[in-house]
């Protein structure tokens, strides 16, 4: 009896100390990304929780399949477990409740490549230079359709497509593009098919919105508009704000009889590797490439100097104290810039930088 009771203290105390190990080991930094249909946004994940990893912080990155609720259930459990830190790059604005809690609780909050609007419970948000991404967007259409040599008489039809409406850099990339492509609409030599918003203000900018970038809502929009808008004309540019809903007009536009041959200008960005493929292939027209690796390991080193109270000095980052409003305060914003795509330099850009490999295009 004896014995077993001796055997009984030391199992209680053997589970009791793992128990208080467990307790005791800290969740530093919580990573929460929005979904996975997205390809970027894998990567994005990887990239941060090995660049965490790698300062010795204790991370974990979490995905929510594109449903609010679900990352607030995420970023409040890493809250319980006593995060110091969140890296956040939400769905939509309904984040903010859990924002205001990590603040209460003191916990520092970094929104990651979307700001976060309506909130006043945080102070940092990285991301690239968004409205230079849709100049990039815009510029290409120019280029493309040497709108600067075209005339009235003559016009180029296009058709606009922007991200989802709970995104805030939706606006920001359609409102770049918009601000090469207007003065063409407004001089005639641009014709738009479809709705026709200048602006995100515009009342017609949310019927061009996809939900959540989910490419079948695109691909639908596109079969409609050529059933309808579109059909008794030939489109010569398609502004997509990004390679997943590209692809997916794409694959509308390739079932239209008048396309089988040649394809509109379509826009992109991302630089996802099926569309580079289609770049190299001249399906799709260009990309805007915004290497995730750079992004990822600038938000780790603002996450650290926050951490360690020290000032953020992120290399490759231009720090903007006045752009970026929530709606309840001015943040303050590192922006990294993004890189044009074409098919001239895709491989320079993309595969000698080491971003693919020339196996990951066959």
């Amino acid at each position: 009896m004896k014995k077993f009771s001796a055997l009984l203290i030391v199992f209680v105390l053997a589970v009791g100390s793992l128990f208080a190990g467990a307790q005791a080991e800290q969740l530093d930094i919580g990573l929460a990304m929005p979904e996975t249909h997205v390809e970027r946004w894998q990567m994005d994940g990887a990239a941060l929780l090995a660049g965490a990893k790698a300062k010795g912080y204790n991370a974990e990155v979490n995905y929510a399949d594109a449903e609010q609720a679900k990352q607030n259930q995420q970023i409040q459990d890493w809250i319980t477990r006593g995060a110091k830190l969140l890296i956040v790059g939400s769905v939509n604005e309904g984040v903010v409740p859990v924002v205001a809690e990590a603040a209460e609780e003191g916990v520092i909050v970094i929104a990651y490549d979307r700001l976060i609007t309506n909130s006043k419970d945080y102070d940092y948000y990285i991301t690239f230079d968004n409205f230079k991404v849709g100049q990039f967007q815009g510029a290409a259409i120019e280029e493309a359709l040497n709108l600067k040599n075209a005339s009235a008489s003559s016009p180029k039809n296009i058709t606009l497509f922007a991200g989802s409406p709970t995104d805030n850099n939706a606006y920001v990339f359609f409102d770049g593009a918009m601000s090469v492509l207007r003065p063409y609409v407004q001089s005639g030599v641009l014709k738009i098919v479809g709705p026709a918003p200048l602006q995100s203000s515009d009342p017609a900018f949310t019927r061009i919105t996809t939900e959540n970038w989910r490419p079948e809502i695109a691909k639908a929009r596109m079969e409609n508009l050529l059933n309808a808008d579109a059909q008794s004309v030939v489109l010569d540019a398609v502004l997509a704000p990004n390679d997943t809903l590209a692809r997916a007009i794409i694959e509308a536009l390739s079932s239209d009889a008048k396309y089988v041959s040649k394809l509109p200008i379509v826009t992109g960005q991302d630089g996802e590797v099926a569309s580079i493929q289609y770049i190299r292939d001249g399906k799709q027209y260009m990309t805007v490439f915004k290497d995730t690796r750079n992004l990822a390991a600038a938000a780790i080193e603002l996450a650290d100097a926050l951490l360690k109270g020290q000032t953020p000095n992120i290399q490759g980052a231009r720090l903007d104290e006045e752009s970026y409003d929530t709606g309840l305060k001015k943040v303050k914003a590192y922006l990294l810039q993004p890189v044009n795509v074409t098919k001239d330099n895709y491989k320079a850009i993309m595969i000698d930088s080491g971003y693919y490999s020339e196996a990951d295009l066959q």
